[in-house]
């Protein structure tokens, strides 16, 4: 079975993480993979090295001064679109919206549902949801919300994490990496995923400062994304000095230094607005570090009792506080849960999926008649910049 597997970006981002792993997962269980990604301002590669097993295509993606996010999310599909050859594969699976746009017809994996004010990528967003022929969501709290928005029937295949990678960075082989992290930073609690809207960054500003503990350091490290939220970084830095905070913000960390920055953290605090999985915050599980979530119901589904859940910054900065001293039984349950999420197994689920699909579809080969092109994808009828998700929840 010949898959591709296509992502929009060559950074570290849930998304890409996912595909690379997932990718693996696929080879090492006898599938001919191969990624296909744009490689963002120049990259040779992906933020860390892939398997040999898995085939890469690239498809070079510079930036261009002051184009706007509306015209590089136009151009981005464009890019993909005219490489892309889904005539080479059996199986065609977008992973974003943005490849989903560009690969016709596909499966797609809804990660999460977000809403969005740029016409342009709230149009590719409907359409990655209403096109693809079959869909997948990594939890069933998603899938609900595409049943109740869309009434489409997702099929839902887990993330896995690596676990042993994680559990790994804190042993005692491990300890001088850690060492390392505490030396350059202090006691720390550690939020993965960058400054951005859907992460609560700034909710999160609120509740460290409600923690008022001077011994402790707010550090962010998250990845590149095609997203403009130069607004909200701008209120995020002016609400840090209103409250008199410092937060160290390291940008996006070598894959390779990630489990030690992880595993050496007091705590994670995981106050995402939205998610659809939540893997960093089972990086950290898996790594024994305890974690504060905002209560979700995706997070319940995939957490279970492994974390505290909160809806406020005080409640948060409160947790965060009962969190912090060691406790042996709660880290063993956070290893427990991360434990039951592995790679191996979504990729059999994957494999089962593709294979019940090819005799009930026809194929996905796109023919002389078909309806995509190469033209800017404008705004859908009817859409306005934020109705994207504004649908029933019942």
């Amino acid at each position: 079975m010949r898959i591709a597997l296509l992502t929009y970006s060559t950074k570290p981002r849930g998304g890409v993480v996912h595909t690379l792993n997932l990718a693996e997962a696929l080879a090492a269980a006898g599938a001919d993979v191969t990624v296909w990604s744009l490689a963002r301002d120049g990259d040779p590669g992906f933020f860390r090295p892939v398997e040999d097993a898995v085939r890469l295509e690239l498809v070079p993606f510079v930036a261009i001064e002051a184009e706007s996010v509306g015209q590089r999310i136009l151009r981005s599909i464009d890019t993909l679109r005219a490489a892309f050859d889904a005539a080479r594969y059996d199986i065609v699976h977008a992973q974003d919206c943005l490849s989903a746009n560009a690969a016709g017809r596909c499966i797609r994996t809804i990660h999460h549902l977000d809403e969005f004010s740029t016409p342009e990528l709230a149009a590719c967003h409907e359409r990655a949801i209403i096109e693809p022929y079959a869909r997948i969501c990594v939890s069933a709290a998603v899938a609900a919300e595409v049943r109740a928005g869309w009434g489409f029937e997702p099929t839902v295949i887990p993330n896995g994490v690596d676990f042993e990678r994680f559990a790994a960075a804190a042993g005692p082989d491990a300890a001088g990496q850690r060492q390392a992290w505490r030396n350059r930073l202090g006691r720390y609690v550690l939020a993965v995923g960058g400054i951005e809207p859907r992460k609560g960054s700034i909710d999160l500003l609120e509740a460290f400062a409600l923690l008022a503990d001077q011994d402790l350091q707010l550090v962010f490290a998250g990845g590149e994304t095609l997203f403009d939220y130069r607004d909200y970084r701008a209120r995020f830095t002016a609400r840090a000095d209103e409250l008199g905070l410092a937060p160290v913000i390291l940008g996006a960390v070598a894959d390779a230094d990630l489990p030690s920055l992880v595993a050496a953290a007091a705590a994670v605090p995981f106050f995402s607005r939205k998610e659809g999985f939540g893997l960093a915050a089972m990086e950290a599980l898996a790594a024994g570090v305890p974690v504060v979530a905002r209560d979700l119901p995706v997070l319940r589904e995939v957490f279970d009792d492994a974390v505290d859940y909160v809806s406020t910054p005080g409640q948060l900065a409160a947790a965060l506080r009962a969190a912090l001293p060691t406790d042996p039984a709660r880290r063993a349950r956070g290893r427990a849960v991360a434990s039951r999420y592995r790679w191996a197994d979504a990729a059999r689920a994957h494999l089962d999926f593709y294979a019940a699909l090819s005799t009930t579809q026809p194929s996905h080969r796109p023919t002389t008649t078909s309806t995509w092109s190469a033209a800017p994808i404008p705004p859908l009828q009817g859409l306005t910049t934020r109705s994207v998700i504004a649908r029933p929840s019942g």
